[in-house]
């Protein structure tokens, strides 16, 4: 009697065993099922409230962002436009995965479709490699005010801005683009239980039944050569513009000078190092236990894009004077 293959089921397994002639008998499950975070399924209610309300701030802090400079035209320059690109990439980043994570939470909707888990594995990756290539562009904005701080109005006019900003969306969408297109072609006869809320790339190849060496490789040319060189670019900027602080003559012109720098120094490492930590984590940290790991990855996809806002917002003194303005009523 030939042994039953190996069935993607919704919520439900069948017993495999690979055989000469069914080795090849499924490609592509139509649904997976997001478990949320295993092990915790019990408190998603009470874990939904701090991401609820972290994304509730992110959102609104982000529009803010937006609308002051937007309105303010004295805010119509290079390092505020660079800021309304964060602002954007944030907004869509904590979009991509949380109103999903909170159906999972709230109304046990677990269920996502094939193509709509890799559209959300694409925007997700997508937008956090161009929030990198937006930081680095940002530090050159920082690195040319304050070392060549005559040339600034000449070298970053708004053409370049525009630019810039145009290299940094095409290089996040094409390079991010093997990574869906190498998902879909690998076989799925493992399960289709993604142990997580939501659809990222190294948790979905996971669970291919095939070598995909490809798929993890190619993640860590991403995350070392992609995301790594911005990382060392920054550090080369940031290193002339502390050599430029310091060779300033008064304590209190190097105190002006950094406190520019601060609010971005900060950003970034809320960016960098969490991410970086969560996915060696997720390649390398086998005895970490998953509820925790998928916890922190939740997290760290919504602390920047929630802090962002309120960094530049308290830092940026023309953001936090047209805040207050607003906020009590006495803008012009």
């Amino acid at each position: 009697m030939q042994e039953t293959p190996f069935c993607l089921r919704v919520g439900n397994l069948l017993p495999y065993s690979m055989t000469d002639s069914n080795t090849t008998a499924f490609k592509n499950p139509s649904t997976f099922i997001l478990q949320g975070i295993p092990g915790l399924e019990a408190a998603h209610i009470w874990i939904s409230i701090p991401f609820c309300t972290m994304y509730i701030i992110a959102i609104l802090g982000n529009f803010t962002i937006l609308f002051i400079v937007k309105t303010e035209p004295s805010l119509h320059g290079p390092m505020y436009y660079f800021l309304c690109m964060l602002a954007v990439t944030d907004l869509v980043l904590t979009t991509s995965t949380l109103p999903k994570s909170l159906s999972i939470f709230w109304f046990n909707s677990r269920e996502i479709n094939f193509s709509a888990c890799l559209t959300q594995m694409y925007f997700l990756h997508c937008f956090l490699e161009m929030e990198s290539g937006i930081l680095l562009a940002m530090a050159l904005d920082r690195y040319v005010a304050i070392c060549n701080p005559l040339r600034y109005s000449a070298l970053l006019t708004n053409p370049v801005v525009a630019k810039i900003g145009l290299a940094v969306m095409l290089r996040g969408c094409m390079v991010i683009l093997p990574i869906p297109i190498l998902a879909r072609q690998w076989p799925y006869c493992r399960s289709n239980i993604i142990p997580q809320p939501y659809c990222g790339h190294i948790a979905v190849v996971n669970l291919a039944c095939a070598d995909t060496r490809t798929s993890s490789y190619y993640g860590l040319f991403v995350l070392f050569c992609v995301r790594g060189l911005d990382v060392i670019l920054i550090a080369v900027s940031y290193t002339q513009i502390l050599r430029a602080i310091f060779s300033l003559p008064t304590k209190d012109a190097r105190l002006k000078i950094f406190g520019t720098c601060s609010s971005h120094l900060f950003v970034i490492l809320v960016f960098y190092i969490p991410g970086l930590f969560s996915s060696l984590m997720y390649r390398f940290g086998h005895n970490v236990p998953a509820h925790f790991h998928i916890l922190f990855a939740n997290v760290y996809l919504l602390i920047p894009p929630m802090l962002n806002p309120i960094i530049y917002g308290v830092r940026i003194k023309e953001i936090r004077s047209r805040l207050l303005q607003l906020l009590t009523h006495e803008g012009t």
